[in-house]
């Protein structure tokens, strides 16, 4: 069984580099390819499958391939006590192939089989665990995304108006009306798969799946669908003013970062980190830069995949706990883990020189260059603080200072699981440099003010102060004065925004659903006539019943009444 893990892991390795060498010929030749694949033709109708290849989406599959690979090779000794792995091997190929679908597709149809096909096997992946968390979220999380579905379904139907669901040919030239239509639907099935505000609550709850498939899910493929299909419509969103969509990225991003910093599930914290992410890329589409929004979702890729592997075999040496609280001191026992684990963090930072540096340092140095109004402005500075915020705090209570609760633990660094850790450490160090040499060959030069040149790193240096403060907090600390303080249980509630998708749905349904019964399926007659009397008679048994329990009250309560009736008389 391990053997098939590796054949595959081998197999989706060079696929990876096939497309990522093939991506960067496409990239310095300026060159595309267009295939149109004709299945069947009945006398004047056909039916084709439409492929596009250009250094774009050559590259992108190239990442999700290299990381697809150290995801399975790691899954090979992660699940190797399971019962139904091939199963799992086999639901996680079926997970790449829809990506796959969804990269190379100009067309909404094929765009949408893979969609469709990334809905409902992240469906299975996150109910993996059959238990009632993992069904919840999973219910949650496809919910969430049939949304987008629907969105993209009468995008199709839109696209009548043009007689091709072929969007690349019509991008520059469709009519004013329907392109405002169309970008709004791909916006909206986009913050779906991408988990913007309104949608977010389902990102972290989709972690109920193994952290493989969390690796896989929060690097390359589900959630960065939606940012991957907002570069390819990108020309229709320079067209028009996309300024509210921006501040709904901006707050997911500054919800997202303030929302981790009170968390104690290490998966949660990574996945909101992921939601903090994919805030800061769909900014740089609104602000319309999707060459760096796209830049960005690679370098983010490689250390997000680092990251929730190395997740993975902390909470593998814990006895499986999640909470960050049971761990301290693991740099004495897993130090590999936790070099890989520091190297993605600081990357997710913005640490100069790794990976991440050279994506959000550009980010924060177009967004100040072309000047935006100082809410946006703010929020976004304020974002940057809070990651490294909760990634101090993160490495403060795994690595370092934190004595943690744990007693027993089984500390054991895997081989295979260090193998694949290996390859993506080296792309989280170095992606970031080589990919920005390659798609930037040509600098624009910006020239700030010393502070707003060192703002950046100003904002660094006090997210990481406010992260050891929080890491010294215990629960029971007051902070605005308050014992238990409601502003604090909004903040890392994510504003609320679960009890909003769930719990406000269906809180009330069962209740509905009851009363509809016997008012409709078992008709007014028996409702008011056959059952008011039993029901009548049932409570009045239940006061029966007390007083046959010879309660003292009762009695005590019965001789006052007696004695004030009798005294007047």
């Amino acid at each position: 069984m391990v053997n098939l893990y590796k054949f595959w892991s081998i197999i989706l390795l060079f696929i990876g580099s096939v497309f990522m060498s093939y991506g960067f010929v496409f990239l310095f030749d300026n060159y595309s390819l267009f295939l149109d694949w004709e299945l069947i033709s009945l006398n004047s109708s056909y039916l084709s499958m439409s492929f596009y290849f250009d250094w774009m989406s050559l590259l992108f599959m190239g990442s999700v391939c290299f990381i697809s690979s150290m995801v399975i090779l790691y899954s090979s000794s992660y699940m190797s006590v399971d019962l139904f792995k091939v199963r799992f091997l086999f639901i996680v190929l079926l997970f790449v192939l829809s990506m796959m679908f969804l990269i190379i597709s100009p067309n909404l149809i094929s765009i949408l089989l893979g969609w469709d096909g990334l809905g409902l096997v992240s469906y299975c992946l996150v109910i993996y665990y059959q238990n009632v968390k993992s069904y919840n979220a999973g219910m949650l999380t496809i919910l969430s995304n049939r949304i987008g579905d629907v969105s993209i379904l009468i995008g199709i139907a839109w696209l009548f108006n043009v007689g091709s669901w072929n969007y690349i040919y019509y991008l520059g030239f469709l009519d004013h009306q329907i392109s405002l239509w169309l970008i709004y639907l791909m916006v909206l099935s986009a913050f779906t798969k991408s988990a913007q505000i309104p949608f977010s609550s389902w990102l972290p709850a989709a972690m109920a799946a193994p952290t493989p498939v969390s690796a896989l899910v929060h690097s390359s493929t589900l959630v960065t669908a939606g940012v991957y299909l907002l570069v390819r419509f990108s020309e229709l969103m320079y067209i028009y003013n996309l300024s509210l969509f921006l501040l709904i990225s901006c707050l997911t991003m500054f919800m997202s970062g303030l929302a981790a910093n009170f968390e104690y599930d290490l998966k949660k914290i990574i996945a909101l980190s992921t939601l903090s992410q994919l805030g800061l890329m769909m900014s740089l589409l609104f602000m319309g830069y999707s060459t760096y929004a796209y830049f960005h979702m690679l370098t983010h890729a490689f250390f997000k995949a680092l990251m929730f592997l190395c997740a993975g075999m902390i909470i593998h040496c814990m006895n499986d706990s999640q909470d960050i609280r049971h761990m301290g001191f693991l740099v004495n026992c897993i130090p590999f883990t936790c070099s890989c684990f520091c190297i993605s963090n600081l990357s997710l930072c913005g640490f100069p020189f790794l990976s991440g540096f050279y994506s959000k340092d550009m980010a924060l140095e177009l967004l100040s260059y072309n000047y935006y109004n100082l809410y946006i402005y703010i929020i976004f500075y304020l974002s940057v603080g809070l990651t490294v915020c909760y990634s101090l705090r993160l490495i403060y209570y795994c690595f370092s200072g934190s004595t943690g609760l744990m007693s027993i633990s089984n500390y054991y660094e895997d081989p295979i699981m260090l193998y694949s850790l290996i390859l993506l450490t080296f792309l989280s160090i170095f992606s970031g440099s080589i990919l920005m040499w390659l798609i930037f060959p040509f600098f624009d030069f910006m020239c700030f003010p010393f502070i707003l040149k060192i703002l950046p790193l100003l904002f660094v240096l006090l997210g990481s102060w406010l992260g050891y403060s929080l890491s010294l907090l215990s629960i029971c600390d007051s902070i605005f004065g308050i014992f238990y303080n409601y502003v604090v249980e909004f903040v890392g509630c994510m504003w609320f925004m679960p009890y909003f998708s769930t719990y406000m749905i269906y809180n009330k349904g069962f209740f509905y659903s009851k009363m509809s019964s016997l008012f409709m399926d078992s008709s007014w007659g028996e409702y008011i006539v056959s059952g008011s009397m039993p029901g009548f008679i049932n409570y009045l048994s239940s006061f029966y019943s007390l007083y046959q329990m010879n309660n003292v009250k009762f009695y005590l309560i019965s001789f006052i009444f007696i004695f004030f009736f009798v005294m007047l008389i």
